[in-house]
């Protein structure tokens, strides 16, 4: 099996994106995915998004995806428009990049499938506009979208081209789905792939941020991995891993260890 692999910034997430950006680059990663949350640090310590933008670009790395903001699927008045002006934003911003790809969780509450239905062809269109496309990832420590059937019957309804499935091998794992769900999706469902591994013991309920490398817990993920390559996706897999214990660690350390972990299992 042969994927493109990306480093998640919130799997570095004590480390400031420029030495992160290095760090990815110099470990061997092909790409970088960023968040939303990048930007707004940055801002925070006076650059603005083309001061972010070009020390993306002046890495050399790819971007394999750009996050949102989450909350946008039931959200009303003037908290809905500020999320869709914060996407529209998002969007552009992973243009300029070349990236084509950008990712949102569910939202983590309750609420109806039509109107997230309605939201997400709300946003298929922004997207659209921008020449990117959504993948949007169900949680599942959410309320409600906390699993792939579950989700899957939104985007069904939603029926928007510039819409997929974000399958993320920890989540899918975690509410109890299996890599022959994956295998049964059908070609092109799929708009993009995060990984990290399930810890055997330990689990609480609501917290997920003792994520692991691959092969350090429960995820079979040979099977996941070849589920994901029979339904014809072809685009990067991102490393996704916030763990308290690996923000302790040399960033270069922890990164180096996930991509000798991943690729020993794709090998």
């Amino acid at each position: 099996m042969s994927f493109r692999l990306a480093l998640h910034t919130w799997t570095l997430d004590t480390t400031p994106l420029a030495e992160a950006l290095r760090t990815a680059r110099e470990t061997g990663w092909d790409a970088v995915e960023l968040r939303r949350i990048d930007f707004v640090r940055a801002a925070e310590q006076g650059m603005d998004a083309d001061a972010v933008i070009d020390v993306v670009k002046k890495s050399g790395l790819p971007v394999a995806c750009v996050g949102v903001e989450h909350g946008w699927m039931w959200a009303d008045g003037d908290v809905r428009r500020r999320l869709l002006r914060v996407f529209a934003e998002q969007c552009e911003r992973a243009a300029r990049l070349g990236c084509a790809t950008m990712m949102s969780p569910v939202d983590v509450g309750a609420g109806d499938v039509k109107a997230a239905a309605g939201s997400v062809k709300e946003v298929g269109d922004i997207a659209a506009r921008h020449g990117v496309r959504l993948a949007v990832e169900f949680n599942s420590q959410a309320g409600q979208l906390n699993r792939l059937d579950r989700l899957r019957e939104v985007l069904a309804q939603a029926a928007h081209p510039q819409c997929g499935l974000l399958i993320d091998a920890y989540h899918l794992t975690r509410s109890g789905g299996t890599p022959s769900d994956v295998a049964a999706l059908g070609a092109g469902e799929i708009g993009y792939v995060q990984f990290s591994d399930v810890p055997a013991t330990g689990l609480e309920p609501g917290k997920a941020l003792n994520r692991l490398p691959p092969g350090h817990g429960v995820v079979p993920f040979k099977e996941f991995f070849r589920a994901i390559a029979a339904t014809g996706y072809r685009g990067y897999v991102s490393y996704e891993a916030p763990n308290p214990a690996a923000w302790a660690r040399p960033p270069a350390e922890v990164a180096r260890e996930a991509l000798l972990a991943t690729r020993t299992l794709l090998s």
